[in-house]
This record gives C-alpha cells, sequence and structure tokens, in this order.
C-alpha cells in the first residue's frame, strides 16, 4: 500500500501518513503522520490563540484502533507555539485530547466497550491496565458530559449516602424528572450543597428550580431557601412515614404503661405489627391486629392515621 492510501484509511483530517512501518511477526503498524501542505493554523492548547509560525516541533506517539489484528501506533509531528500569554504551548490537535499515549478514536472506543463489559475483561482484550482502562473512560465520560445537552433542572431530589466510618457521607444531586444523578459532595452539611449551588448553577438556573424534594436534614433546606427562593420543599414520603411509625411506637409504648395487668399483655409484642402496612399483612395477622383495636381505641386511632397519611402520595 502507498502512503496515500494509509492516510484515507487513517482519516485524520489535516494530515497525511509520509511513512510506515509493517512487522508482520509482532503483528504491529507504524504510521508516521504529519500535517498536510497549507494546514499550518495551530492553535494554542492553552487560550486558544491561533498563530501561523511555530516555535519548534517534536515527535508524540499515541496508539490508534486496531486495523484487523494488527495493533496501530501512529507517530505524529507536533508544533509548540510561543504565545504571549501562555509562554512556549503544543498545539491544539483534535485527534489527542489529553497528555494520554492514545488518540481520541481509541479512547473513544475504550468508553463505548465499558458500557457493555467490565473493566477487567476490556483491560484483557486491549491488553491494557485495568487502572489505565478507567482513566481512559473517566476521560471519555468528562467529554460526553461536556458537549451532551443537559435537560433544565426544574425538580431537584437531595439525599446523602452513607460510606462508612472513614467517607461518613456523601450529599447527591439528582433530576428527578430525568432520573439523572447531577453531582455529589463530600460530607453533609449545608457548606456542601452551597458549592452544588455556587459551582453548578448560574443565577438564572437557580430561580428556574420550582421543587426540591429532601429528608428532614435542615442543613439541606436552609440552604435551598438561600440559594433557591423559588423553590417549594417537598419532604420525602420515607421519612414522612418514618416520623408516623415513630408517633405509633410512643403510643403503643404508652399504652403500655397506662394498662395495667392482663391488659398490658394485649399490647406488649405488637410494635412489627404496628409498623407493617395493613395491605402487607396476612389474614392471621389482620386477627390479630383487629383484636387489639377492639380493646384499645387510641392504638387503633393511631394505625388509621398512619395508614391515611400514606394514601397522600397516591390520592387522585
Amino acid at each position: 500500500m502507498r502512503d496515500n492510501e494509509f492516510t484515507k484509511i487513517l482519516g485524520w483530517p489535516g494530515y497525511r501518513v509520509f511513512q510506515h512501518e509493517i512487522d508482520e511477526t509482532a503483528m504491529t503498524l507504524r504510521l508516521w503522520v504529519r500535517r498536510k501542505r497549507g494546514n499550518r493554523k495551530l492553535i494554542c492548547s492553552g487560550c486558544g490563540r491561533k498563530f501561523t509560525e511555530a516555535h519548534d516541533y517534536y515527535q508524540r506517539e499515541v496508539r490508534d484502533l486496531p486495523w484487523r489484528k494488527y495493533q496501530t501506533t501512529v507517530i505524529i509531528e507536533l508544533y509548540r507555539v510561543c504565545c504571549p500569554e501562555c509562554g512556549v504551548k503544543i498545539e491544539k490537535v483534535p485527534q489527542l485530547p489529553g497528555k494520554a499515549p492514545f488518540s481520541k478514536d481509541f479512547e473513544d472506543a475504550v468508553g463505548l466497550a465499558c458500557e457493555s463489559a467490565s473493566v477487567r475483561q476490556v483491560a484483557r482484550q486491549l491488553g491494557l491496565a485495568a487502572s489505565t482502562v478507567r482513566a481512559i473512560d473517566l476521560r471519555y465520560l468528562q467529554r460526553w458530559s461536556a458537549t451532551r445537552r443537559k435537560e433544565p433542572l426544574k425538580q431537584m431530589g437531595v439525599d446523602e449516602i452513607y460510606f462508612g466510618k472513614h467517607m461518613k457521607f456523601i450529599t447527591v444531586v439528582s433530576n428527578l424528572e430525568t432520573g439523572e444523578p447531577l453531582w455529589f459532595g463530600q460530607d453533609r452539611k449545608q457548606e456542601t450543597l452551597d458549592e452544588f449551588f455556587r459551582t453548578q448553577l448560574t443565577e438564572n438556573r437557580r430561580k428556574r428550580i420550582e421543587a426540591a424534594c429532601v429528608d428532614m436534614w435542615r442543613p439541606f433546606t436552609t440552604s435551598i431557601e438561600q440559594w433557591a427562593p423559588n423553590c417549594r420543599i417537598v419532604y420525602d414520603k420515607f421519612h414522612v412515614l418514618q416520623h408516623a411509625n415513630k408517633a405509633i411506637d410512643e403510643v403503643r409504648r404508652a399504652e403500655f404503661f397506662r394498662k395495667g395487668g392482663r391488659m398490658r399483655g394485649v399490647v406488649k409484642g405488637k410494635r412489627w405489627l404496628l409498623l407493617t402496612r395493613w395491605m402487607n399483612l396476612d389474614s392471621q395477622k389482620r386477627q390479630q391486629l383487629n383484636e387489639l383495636f377492639a380493646l384499645n381505641r387510641r392504638v387503633m386511632k393511631a394505625y388509621l392515621l398512619k395508614e391515611s397519611l400514606e394514601r397522600l402520595w397516591t390520592y387522585r
């Protein structure tokens, strides 16, 4: 094959292959690439300023997509420019998104492979370390996140995840309409959520937030009230019913101590029955609750209020 045929197959706009080397024993292909004639628009990788004169140049090796069973390495001539703002900087090349020794096409292929296979499996197939594949996948996701269209944030959810005694909690902010997690922050302080509003949302986007679903953690509600004045705070179902269950347990405990003698045995041992929803009880458990309700109306009223409260989320 001629060099111009390698150029067409490689498909790097503005670059041409001027030398190639095929090792049939090692199953490798090496391509030497430089700019085409007339392609002298150099872009500073620091500030994006354009130049026509180069300071110097050097060669850099990157791994590209394999050609059939041949592992392909591209040796590209890169220029450095003398920028008045950034100093001597390497030129910006679309095919080389970072300092890693891989082309953009190769990293995109690795990122797509990680969507349907484990990191270790992808690493074995490509002959890379698992840590290298993770780093490539992270850069791929960062480029994808920077270029994709993001849905407007109107309904947000804020919650925390417990990560053990060392890291303890991380705060998770999500878009409730799309079900997508948007941001993670260490700890669950007010300053943690303040950082999300300050760094991730503009003032106009903060004003467009209509509702936020949170638990009853005061630092979260304080931060939302400060940064999103038009946002209505909605407490999530789990924590509301958790308080209702605590109230039922307090009524049960109070009735246990209020009753004396034989009547204590009616209330004793019924805690988990009272905390379980009526629809989740079998006929035997329901019969036990009916016997308890016939003898103690206060416990019955507390249970009925808890069941009625739960219907708020399904009422039409």
